[in-house]
């Protein structure tokens, strides 16, 4: 038996695909520390100023700088358990489940504005416009700045982003920054909403037009809570067998060169990364040259497969005849 060490690094691969994004995790954080920052500040001076409008704001603030705080958190778990064996497929979809709940905790703001706009249409409060209006408009302020910061962090990892074709960037986006960027751009949107309405309240007097822009916030912000959910159950279900890699797997298949006696018998291909995916197929041949490591190298233009399993099994109409003693 021989005993010689052999260099296996040919055959094995590491997870490097998984490890994260950390433009997007540096962005994050300093997302969540102005969003702290500002919630801090606005629960001081409403408390200070005895304005409820300040103060409700700051509070409201608090449940997207928890979100954000989830998100950064998952970069820093994937990034640190990105060598964990245990990881089957790496730690990406610490991120993709960060963004799911982060989702799920978009619809429970949009339940809490569609329940305060309810309450407030049938029994109307006074409104401290002034400070309503300095709130509304810090607010938007902030979420602008913060959406910068998050749009170059999301910029920045697809210019650096590698593995994958490129007709196939719109099926790559990070979901963990996308859930911290809906978060931000959601807020900005209802800050905008309110300063329109608390100017007509102001202004003409129309009372009745905070509680219907609040109505019309929820909406937005449910609707794209559905999308962000969508996106991500997907990955977490291994939903991706209508993604174009596999149309591409299939026609590779059929052009091998003897094709007619190759046929494709199980095929599975799911994300495993941003823009990187598994992919582990059988094949049944009657051409008994036909080999994994001939498929391997036919498959390696497509760079976003970045783990591939393969099995081929003989006709056993070709099998050579059983030796006689």
């Amino acid at each position: 038996m021989n005993n010689t060490p052999h260099d296996l690094s040919r055959w094995t691969h590491d997870h490097s695909y998984a490890t994260g994004n950390p433009a997007a995790e540096r962005g994050t954080r300093l997302v969540l520390w102005i969003t702290v920052a500002t919630m801090l500040l606005e629960i001081t001076a409403g408390w200070w100023f005895n304005s409820m409008a300040v103060l409700a704001d700051g509070w409201h603030m608090s449940s997207h700088a928890l979100a954000i705080g989830l998100s950064s958190f998952a970069y820093g778990a994937a990034r640190r358990y990105a060598s964990d064996p245990s990881f089957a497929f790496g730690t990406w979809k610490i991120e993709v489940l960060a963004g799911y709940t982060s989702a799920i905790g978009l619809l429970g703001v949009a339940g809490m504005m569609i329940v305060g706009s309810l309450e407030r249409l049938w029994s109307p409060q006074t409104i401290h416009y002034p400070e309503a209006m300095a709130v509304a408009g810090l607010g938007l302020a902030v979420n602008l700045i913060c959406a910068v910061i998050l749009g170059k962090a999301h910029d920045h990892g697809h210019s650096h982003e590698h593995g994958h074709s490129h007709e196939h960037d719109h099926q790559h986006d990070d979901l963990n920054l996308k859930s911290a960027y809906i978060h931000v751009i959601t807020d900005a949107a209802t800050s905008v909403l309110a300063i329109g309405a608390l100017a007509g309240g102001w202004f003409y007097g129309w009372d009745w037009l905070d509680p219907l822009t609040g109505l019309l916030g929820a909406v937005l912000v449910a609707l794209w809570s559905k999308n962000l959910l969508g996106q991500t159950s997907r990955v977490l279900l291994d939903r991706e067998m209508d993604h174009p890699v596999v149309a591409e797997i299939r026609e590779f298949i059929d052009q091998l060169p003897e094709a007619g006696n190759t046929r494709l018998t199980d095929l599975h291909v799911w994300r495993v990364g941003t823009g990187a995916y598994a992919c582990a197929l059988s094949l049944l041949t009657h051409d008994a040259e036909l080999t994994p490591q001939l498929i391997r190298d036919g498959l390696g233009i497509h760079e976003e497969i970045v783990h591939l399993t393969i099995e081929i099994h003989l006709c056993p109409e070709c099998d050579p005849a059983p030796q006689t003693p």
